[in-house]
């Protein structure tokens, strides 16, 4: 069994810090403006496609970077240490477009791909959250397309996306499906836009679809798929938001760290006093720990297994690690003092911004559901081991 990053892993994890180092200087900006021009959008887009990390869940032969989970979690963690969630400029499709038809791909994926196009999931809803069974958004059959009316919220990118991946029920069965929706069809239009305790570098609308008209040809996948493509979603992604928590987390530790070891108080420097060294200590045994075992679950991912068993390990991994980061960015605001608390230290953004990590993509309480159902069903072998696959 080894452990250590072979080379590969080192490349990519050495190139996706190099990208994450270019993108960095955007980041006072960003929490200045509420967001970056589109210049600066731009610029990233080049940094973006120079170190070949675009659309890095994607195939070669499509245009992304066809990377191995576990290839995406080692990027993925560098790309956390940026804040304003400026790591979200980094695209990467929604993994559920693979199942797009040929004709689907050319119009939408490999242009998302080449970062000419930007997609944004709508799933959420205000009364389906955590539960997308609940979900009222429609779409009645009419010729040969269909007709979408319901509102989403919370649609991450949906300011800078062109085109949306909503879940309806498609009637008179209520099939769960997922549309592929231009955001310049008639009858779509945006609610509002709330605003976040984070500045994002984008925004989260809320959206309207009032009779919007689309063909047989915006159907992704299959009619009633939806809730499948959906659950592959939820999956992966779980386990990035475990890999940038940490990333999150580790910068503000050694942000936290360098201020203790040069901030003097009482005739000696805090890295001294025990109290911040147990923080420290905490911080650092937190760090550790989930980032191996996020490693372990994405190893697991690409040697293949059971998929339910691999969703409660990604709920694992990512209940785990956001609220660690939770805690151990808490402790890095208090280490910096008041300082901690100011907008311009990054501690303090990275504060405000890890707290979305234990709602979006499922609550810390829906993954406890997941893993104790998993439990429940399957027992504890498989959750506690190594799982190995095909």
């Amino acid at each position: 069994m080894e452990f250590a990053l072979g080379p590969r892993l080192l490349e990519l994890k050495q190139r996706a810090a190099s990208l994450t180092g270019k993108i960095m200087q955007f980041e006072d900006e960003c929490e200045a403006s509420n967001g970056l021009p589109p210049e600066a959008h731009a610029a990233i887009r080049e940094e973006v496609l120079a170190h070949g990390l675009q659309a890095i869940n994607m195939p070669a032969e499509w245009g992304g970077a066809g990377l191995t989970i576990l290839e995406q979690v080692v990027v993925q963690d560098e790309l956390g240490k940026l804040t304003n969630a400026l790591w979200d400029a980094v695209w990467r499709p929604a993994n559920c477009l693979s199942a797009c038809t040929p004709a689907q791909r050319e119009r939408y994926l490999v242009p998302d791909i080449e970062g000419r196009r930007r997609d944004a999931v709508a799933i959420t809803e205000e009364h389906a959250g955590s539960d997308p069974s609940r979900i009222r958004t429609t779409a009645t059959r009419d010729g040969d397309g269909y007709v979408l009316n319901g509102e989403k919220w919370f649609v991450t990118v949906g300011d800078a996306a062109d085109f949306l991946i909503v879940l309806a029920y498609v009637r008179p069965d209520n099939e769960p499906t997922m549309f592929l929706v231009d955001k310049d069809t008639p009858g779509v239009s945006v609610k509002r836009t709330p605003r976040y305790t984070h500045t994002f570098v984008y925004e989260h609308p809320e959206f309207l679809f009032q009779d919007v008209r689309v063909g047989q040809d915006a159907v992704l996948g299959r009619i009633g798929e939806g809730y499948d493509l959906t659950r592959d979603w939820f999956t992966e992604e779980r386990l990035m938001i475990a890999a940038r928590t940490i990333g999150a987390a580790e910068r503000a530790l050694r942000l936290a760290v360098d201020w203790a070891k040069e901030r003097e108080q009482g005739g000696d420097v805090l890295m001294n006093r025990q109290l911040i060294q147990g923080m420290i200590a905490d911080s650092v045994t937190e760090i550790a720990t989930n980032r191996a075992f996020t490693h372990q679950v994405a190893w697991e991912f690409d040697r293949g297994g059971d998929r339910k068993t691999l969703h409660a390990k990604a709920a694992t991994a990512k209940l785990a690690a956001s609220e660690a980061s939770n805690r151990i960015v808490d402790r890095c605001v208090q280490i910096f003092g008041g300082r901690g608390y100011m907008r311009d230290v990054p501690v303090e953004r990275l504060w405000r911004e890890l707290r979305v990590d234990r709602i979006w993509e499922g609550t810390s309480e829906i993954q406890r559901l997941v893993i104790a159902n998993e439990v429940g069903k399957r027992g504890l072998d498989d959750l506690l081991s190594f799982t190995a696959g095909s």
